[in-house]
């Protein structure tokens, strides 16, 4: 049976027709249930990752605000203040445009400061609903300036390239080396919470190894639901109901034992995917306006497949979000600041949503991306990094505080791995660790999901 199994899950997952025939999703992860535990599931919780591919700048997300530190940054980034200088609008990264924040920790007098076009998450964090979490990263083990020069600390193997620190962040492998991403992780452990599996986790933003676990895979959907099965739904009706039995294989009953599981396969994805559909037809529509932008509709969704979490049988769901074009190696000035609006619109916009549900305190969002970038410019842009700062949001989140590690807008500190480019003070497990740990994950069941956790000193990260 186990044999089978694996031969069955490797067969959808490299299989070219049937993500299309599936709706986007190998619902093998329905099927099985082997080695799944499940904590206190009794209430309902969910996180949402928006992944930010390309690297957002974290030196131009969290600004330094304090004078001395504000002219420090200005000197290091010349080239790209005189770019923002140069906007027909002018600058939006003066120091009387930006939003002060008031963390409830000191940071030696040092303070801090969101640009304008973030105003909806600085609203959140100044509201106690929103944290920031300072210089986080892939990390082997804890590791400065003097140990990465010198190379006697272990190094994530392809540092500073796209696809594979999107990997690592996700899944702590490069590309093609990952098997299982910690949403996954957390998925598996957690699964026998959901009636139905199969909605745990779920993507709109295509296949994703962060959702991928040994027994969970990620559901795809669109904005608009499940995506269509064009075969059938642009056939005549007649004609439709003919090839969704042909699919089904309605009425019949193979011998073969990979055959029949294939048939079954079938038939619960289609009869998946008009659970779904009908439960979201049904549903009353939400109050809250959604930006109409990509990762604003992105969001609608997921608010949308929340609000139908009863009837999904859903008590513990995973959602991955995306949103691209952070890579800003040139015209920074121009890209990034609508990009920030976006993300800090739609984010609001969501928490706003979860309030309406009622379930403000049981949905927490954070973001993620590829990496942060260089504190040096290179004329109008910035270079691939390492180190990031990232948000959290919910009402279950210590609020209106920034964790971790700030480095200082300088060149040369215990912290820079070269131009200005950060080294994690924080790694990404223990970033994930918290959230694991809220999402009803236990002490065992978090090392095992997250194995390079006792690496790192714990109880280091209280945003949640």
């Amino acid at each position: 049976m186990q044999n089978r199994r694996k031969f069955l899950k490797n067969a959808l997952n490299h299989s070219m027709a049937l993500p299309m025939m599936m709706g986007g999703t190998s619902l093998l992860s329905s099927l099985a249930s082997m080695g799944a535990q499940a904590g206190d599931t009794s209430d309902y919780r969910a996180l949402v990752c928006v992944f930010l591919f390309g690297g957002m700048d974290c030196h131009d997300t969290l600004l330094p605000f304090d004078q001395s530190s504000y002219n420090d940054f200005v000197t290091a980034r010349s080239t790209l203040m005189d770019s923002y200088t140069a906007l027909p609008e002018g600058s939006t990264r003066t120091r009387d445009q930006l939003l002060a924040l008031s963390p409830a920790s000191s940071f030696g007098g040092r303070q801090f400061a969101l640009p304008p076009e973030l105003s909806g998450l600085h609203t959140l964090f100044e509201n106690g609903k929103a944290a920031i979490v300072g210089n986080v990263g892939p990390l082997l083990e804890p590791t400065n300036r003097n140990t990465f020069v010198t190379k006697s600390a272990q190094l994530p193997r392809r540092l500073f390239s796209h696809n594979d620190q999107q990997s690592t962040w996700m899944a702590f492998a490069p590309e093609g080396s990952a098997q299982y991403g910690w949403g996954g992780r957390f998925g598996d452990k957690l699964m026998n919470a959901n009636s139905e599996s199969v909605f745990g986790q779920i993507s709109l933003f295509g296949n994703t190894i962060f959702l991928t676990g040994d027994n969970v895979q990620p559901y795809q959907i669109g904005t608009n639901g499940v995506p269509s099965i064009s075969v059938i739904d642009r056939s005549p009706s007649g004609v439709a109901g003919i090839l969704r039995d042909h699919f089904a294989s309605e009425g019949d009953n193979r011998t073969n034992l990979f055959a029949r599981d294939f048939i079954n396969i079938s038939r619960t994805t289609l009869d998946t995917n008009d659970l779904l559909d009908n439960a979201l037809e049904s549903a009353g529509a939400l109050l809250t306006a959604f930006p109409t932008t990509n990762l604003g509709q992105q969001l609608r969704a997921v608010a949308e497949t929340i609000s139908i979490r009863e009837t999904l049988g859903a008590k513990r769901q995973i959602f991955f979000v995306g949103m691209g074009g952070f890579d800003t190696h040139s015209a920074q000035a121009l890209k990034l600041p609508g990009l920030q609006q976006e993300l800090g619109d739609a984010i609001s916009a969501f928490y706003n949503a979860s309030e309406e549900l009622g379930i403000a305190e049981q949905v927490t969002t954070f973001t993620a991306a590829d990496f942060g970038r260089t504190l040096t410019a290179n004329g109008d842009g910035t270079d691939h990094g390492w180190g990031g700062h990232h948000f959290v949001v919910g009402g279950a989140v210590n609020g209106g505080d920034i964790y971790g590690d700030i480095p200082s807008p300088q060149l040369g500190h215990s912290q820079d791995a070269g131009n200005g480019r950060l080294i994690p003070t924080s790694s990404v497990e223990q970033f994930a660790a918290p959230l694991g740990r809220w999402f009803g994950l236990n002490d065992t069941e978090l090392n095992m999901a997250l194995p390079g956790l006792v690496n790192f000193p714990s109880g280091a990260m209280a945003f949640i």
